[in-house]
Order: structure tokens, then C-alpha cells, then sequence
């Protein structure tokens, strides 16, 4: 994520602030001008955002009231939501606090997505626009606690619909999954970007001439999934895993590949602009370099192997930084050749296929 600050009084911001804490103003997210604004009560329930005046009156979200959303909207518009609340289908029972809780930590997530895959100029509709190729979110709790079969939520995608179990968002339910199924990183950020990698699989391999570059890259997504999948489970990975894929899981079948490939680009992408937008530069391992090779990852025409030249050494930084600390490391995964090469091919595919916009002037 950039680095935002308030117009008003320069106060550095979190992209999920509703308030500064210096000078009180109320802040919101435009996602057209990528920017957080503070903001002027116009004293009718809108606003003038001072990011861009100029650009008319807005107003928040509907989920703002339960404290689940900052973006902003124009103020005429007919929508109450949002564009990333639009991509809900379905939301907890938020009378339930527990609930609330955990569904607000969705929501915080699922922004942070959605900003990325905006930034990369990726075609984003939701299934109320387009109830064949638009994209969906059922947050859902599982009531029955995973007792019951039948019942049980299970996450996932299938056909633009993403369904995540509510349980995830819980940090202690989360961390015994993870230590169960031996995962050595399970993150509410992983789980949606390796979803809406399913999503846009669909959206960007549309045509047998795509489906067979994919192929030779990935392999067959013919192959039988259900049985691909009970194999993975009930024999594990195979042996040299480590030599061809991101993840363990990524070898199940050629479509968990693709997403979890998908994901990891997300993961560099995202923590590269971060790392960019605050100067971290660990020059000593990158050539005696100062500064990072990207200043930018989500920009246009940004060469797939300085992404690489600046991903590495700065996953070694930050990795020691954790353990410095006594946590785990930040990206607790090591990137063979082979797994690059479907990196690249990811980040060439995104490039032919959705050239990304110049950035707006917020970002």
C-alpha cells in the first residue's frame, strides 16, 4: 500500500483511517483518484473531499454506519455501496457481535484486493451487473463450529462466486488450521488473492489458443480436479515439489498452480509498493543499490525481472527483521527457478491481455 497523508494537516494515514488523529477531520477512500481524502461536511449527510475538490459532492458507503467500509461515492449516485461492497452476495449475521467483528476484517481485506486488481487495470464487475462473468463474495458463518459435514462452509470458488468461512478472520481459528493442515503461511490476504486468481483463470484464459499457452506453462486443467485433489490429500505433495512450484499446494492440480501462482504475484506486488513508498531499499544485498529497482510494481511497463531484483533481497531483509523479533517470516517461501518462470508468466499474461492504466494522480 502507498503511503497516504491528510490534506489538511499532513498526518501520515492508514488506508483503512475514517479519522485523523491530529487535526479530527473525517477521511474516506476515492477509488477513482486512488487516493485517502480528507474531508468537509457539506452539512447534508455529503461532502467535499479535499483530494479533489473539484470533483463534486460524496458520500460514504452504506457500510460505513457499521464501521466496515471508508470508501466513498458520489453523492447523486443511485448505489448505497460501494465499489468493493457491491461484490458481496452475502455478509454474516451482523446483529451477532462475533460476527461484526469478523466480517470487518473481511471487508478490510477484500478492499485491499480490490484496490490491487483496480490498479492493475483488471476487469472488475460485479455479478449484480453481470450474473455470468461478474464476481461475487458469500461471507459465511459455519454454525455447526465444523462438526457437521453436510454444513460445513467451505472456502472457495466456483464459477465468479468466492466463499470464505468467517472462522478465517478469527486469528486464534486461523493459526490452529494452519498448524493442522502444516501450512507454513495461512492469511485472510493469501485466501482472497489465491480465490480471485480461480476467478480471473476464467476470465483471462477464454479461448483454446489462451488455454493451450497456459498448458505449456502449467500443465492440463482437464486433468480430473476432484481426483487430483483427494490424491494431494490423502498422499501429500510430491517429493521434488520445491523444484517446480510456489507451494506445496500449488502441485494438487494445474489450477491450484495458476492460483496460488496468482497469489504470490499479489504478495510481491503489494509489499514491493509498501516497501517502495517508504523507502526501504536493502542495497547491500541488491548491488550496493540505495534505492529499490521499482518505485512503482502496480505501473505500466514495469520489467518483470527488476520485480525479481528487488523481490528477493528485500524478502531477506524483512524476513530477518521478523526474526529479530521472534516472529515467523514474513514470506516463508523460496522461489525456484521454475516457480519464477510462472511468475513471469503471469505478470506478461496480465500485460498483453490488460495493459495496465497510466495511474491516476493519487497513486
Amino acid at each position: 500500500m502507498k503511503v497516504f497523508q491528510c490534506q489538511s494537516c499532513g498526518q501520515l494515514l492508514y488506508f483503512e483511517n475514517t479519522r485523523c488523529e491530529r487535526c479530527g477531520r473525517a477521511l474516506g477512500y476515492l477509488p477513482e483518484a486512488c487516493s485517502l481524502t480528507a474531508l468537509e461536511p457539506l452539512g447534508d449527510g455529503s461532502w467535499t473531499a479535499l483530494a479533489d475538490p473539484q470533483s463534486g459532492a460524496v458520500r460514504y458507503c452504506g457500510n460505513q454506519q457499521h464501521q466496515a467500509c471508508n470508501w466513498l461515492l458520489p453523492a447523486d449516485s443511485p448505489d448505497l455501496l460501494c465499489l468493493a461492497c457491491r461484490l458481496n452476495r452475502t455478509i454474516p449475521d451482523i446483529g451477532d457481535a462475533v460476527q461484526l467483528r469478523l466480517w470487518r476484517s473481511l471487508e478490510e481485506v477484500k478492499r485491499r484486493l480490490v484496490y490491487s486488481v483496480l490498479r492493475l487495470g483488471l476487469p472488475l464487475v460485479s455479478k449484480r451487473e453481470d450474473p455470468v462473468r461478474g464476481l461475487a463474495f458469500d461471507f459465511l458463518a459455519d454454525a455447526s463450529h465444523g462438526t457437521n459435514e453436510q454444513s460445513r462452509v467451505t472456502t472457495g470458488h466456483a464459477n465468479g462466486l468466492i466463499t470464505i468461512d468467517t472462522a478465517e478472520a478469527d486469528p486464534a481459528e486461523r493459526e490452529r488450521r494452519r498448524v493442522t493442515l502444516a501450512e507454513p503461511y495461512r492469511t485472510l490476504p493469501g485466501h482472497l488473492r489465491h480465490e480471485v486468481g480461480h476467478y480471473y483463470w476464467d476470465r483471462l484464459f477464454e479461448t483454446e489458443d489462451e488455454r493451450a499457452a497456459y498448458r505449456e506453462v502449467f500443465g492440463d486443467e482437464r486433468a480430473d480436479y476432484g481426483q487430483a485433489l483427494e490424491a494431494y490429500y490423502a498422499n501429500g505433495p510430491a517429493p521434488n515439489w520445491r523444484e517446480r512450484f510456489v507451494s506445496a499446494y500449488a502441485s494438487a492440480h494445474p489450477w491450484e498452480d495458476w492460483a496460488e501462482t496468482w497469489a504470490h504475484y499479489l504478495h510481491i506486488l503489494d509489499t514491493m509498493e509498501t516497501a517502495a513508498a517508504f523507502g526501504l531499499a536493502p542495497g547491500a544485498l541488491s548491488g550496493g543499490r540505495s534505492r529499490l529497482a521499482v518505485d512503482d510494481p502496480f505501473g505500466p511497463g514495469v520489467s518483470f525481472d527488476a520485480l525479481i531484483e528487488t523481490w528477493l533481497p528485500l524478502t531477506y531483509a524483512v524476513n530477518s527483521l521478523n526474526r529479530g523479533m521472534g516472529q515467523p517470516d514474513l514470506y516463508p517461501f523460496v522461489l525456484s527457478p521454475r516457480a519464477i518462470e510462472k511468475l513471469r508468466f503471469v505478470h506478461g499474461w496480465i500485460e498483453q491481455r490488460h495493459a495496465r492504466p497510466q495511474s491516476p494522480a493519487g497513486c
